[in-house]
């Protein structure tokens, strides 16, 4: 029998504005129906105090990155130099490492009212390249460790080919590659999750440098046979750059254009350092922008141009990328702060703009079109934000968007709600029940090993 619950959020944000006293129902993991002005709670009802929103979609995660929180903020160095330490990382995942470290994580998303993350998932093998004896194991560990954290997850398995323009993987990269865009696809189409409900498989070039040019039409063409969303690393750097103009002339986003990997299924990563033309392919093509503005800050990547490709027709998701903080409201503060600093003016985005970008526009960017919104129809996913913490007492309620954006942070979060199934209840996991301990072990056991 399909479960039936009933929830009375104290205010939520109905997407542009905040409505008090709002009954969800639920039945069969899909809201059925929303009622506003609802003073007080229907009997039975589940009570939400705070500010209800539709849940956040984290875009862009690499999970065994939260691994090196701390380790690569000590001195400086570069994207590059911060590389060799990620490697390092990645040389002691095993499935059964990557289900623990994983499952730690998407519960630490859970808590910060992410409901649902794309797993940009490029270790495939054992080190040095040999293929475990289930070829999609590491895949499955990490589809698995989103539904023991409770959580949707759509697997961005990951083409990862070559360590330059016509380079073969060095000794680290080895197990990230298939040998070819062919074995890739082969490998992936094999793949079928042990359980689907929560789980979408899509693709992912890791960049132009890692993706040979004639395998980019395979990868993009696995995608549109499935319908599947395609996500793609884009000009992080300008050493990525240069070296395509070297090798082919053009820029990565013009040649991701001609070999057909751009277009409304695919979100590009960062897209940080592009030309005018670059932004005009990327938006007159629909393609999606993931920004990820706190790993870009942190690696002193830069800051791209999320304006302007929105105004030429890309939509906007937000990612935690390489998790040095896990806060999709952060991520949504400083895209705008971040260009506030850049331009000298404010205002860039409304609240709203923002939020969607980290709910409905994120969900659709990962496949989860029927997601992000507090409407009959919809998934049942959403998180409630407390409105009496220090961060976020005072403002009126009608301000709760702003409030969330702009002093909110995901600590805090106090419910947490997937499918209708409460995942986070009054702050505490009930997948989960010792987040930091959970974390602190399997990063302890992948550091050590």
């Amino acid at each position: 029998m399909p479960v039936t619950v009933t929830y009375w959020a104290e205010h939520a944000w109905t997407d542009p504005v905040v409505e008090s006293g709002v009954v969800v129902d639920v039945a069969d993991g899909r809201i059925t129906a929303v009622r506003t002005d609802v003073p007080a709670p229907p009997p039975g009802a589940v009570t939400l105090r705070g500010l209800t929103l539709p849940g956040l979609a984290n875009a862009h995660s690499h999970a065994f990155h939260r691994a090196l929180r701390g380790r690569t903020q000590v001195g400086s160095g570069t994207f590059w130099t911060w590389r060799e330490v990620m490697y390092h990382a990645s040389q002691n995942l095993t499935p059964d490492s990557y289900f623990a470290l994983a499952r730690a994580v998407y519960a630490e998303m859970a808590l910060a009212g992410i409901t649902c993350v794309g797993e940009f998932h490029y270790v495939h093998h054992a080190p040095g390249g040999t293929p475990y004896g289930d070829p999609n194991a590491m895949g499955e560990a990490l589809t698995e460790a989103a539904a023991a954290a409770g959580i949707r997850i759509t697997l961005l398995d990951t083409a990862y080919l070559s360590s330059g323009f016509g380079e073969p993987p060095n000794h680290h990269q080895l197990r990230f590659s298939d040998g070819t865009a062919d074995a890739w696809a082969d490998r992936l189409s094999a793949f079928k999750p042990a359980d689907g409900g929560h789980v979408r498989i899509g693709a992912a070039v890791h960049s132009v440098r890692a993706v040979p040019a004639d395998g980019l039409a395979t990868v993009a063409a696995w995608a549109e046979e499935r319908e599947a969303p395609l996500h793609v690393h884009l000009s992080e750097q300008t050493a990525e750059n240069d070296a395509c103009r070297a090798a082919h002339g053009c820029t990565p986003a013009r040649l991701l254009a001609d070999h057909g990997v751009l277009g409304p299924r695919t979100t590009a990563v960062h897209a940080t350092h592009l030309t005018d033309e670059d932004i005009a392919l990327l938006g007159g093509s629909g393609t999606g922008t993931c920004m990820c503005p706190t790993t870009e800050r942190d690696l002193a990547d830069g800051i791209g141009p999320a304006v302007a490709l929105q105004r030429a027709g890309s939509p906007l998701s937000l990612g935690s990328d390489s998790h040095a903080v896990i806060d999709l409201l952060e991520e949504a503060r400083a895209m705008e702060l971040n260009e506030r600093l850049r331009t000298r003016t404010r205002g860039h985005w409304t609240a709203a703009a923002l939020l969607r970008a980290a709910t409905a526009d994120g969900h659709a960017a990962l496949g989860w079109p029927g997601a992000g919104r507090l409407e009959a129809g919809a998934l049942a996913d959403f998180t409630t934000l407390a409105l009496d913490s220090v961060r976020t007492a005072g403002p009126l309620p009608r301000l709760g968007a702003e409030t969330a954006v702009f002093a909110g942070t995901g600590a805090d979060i106090r419910h947490t709600v997937v499918g209708g199934r409460h995942v986070v209840r009054d702050g505490v996991h009930q997948l989960v029940p010792d987040v930091p301990r959970a974390l602190a072990d399997a990063i302890a056991d992948l550091t050590t090993a």
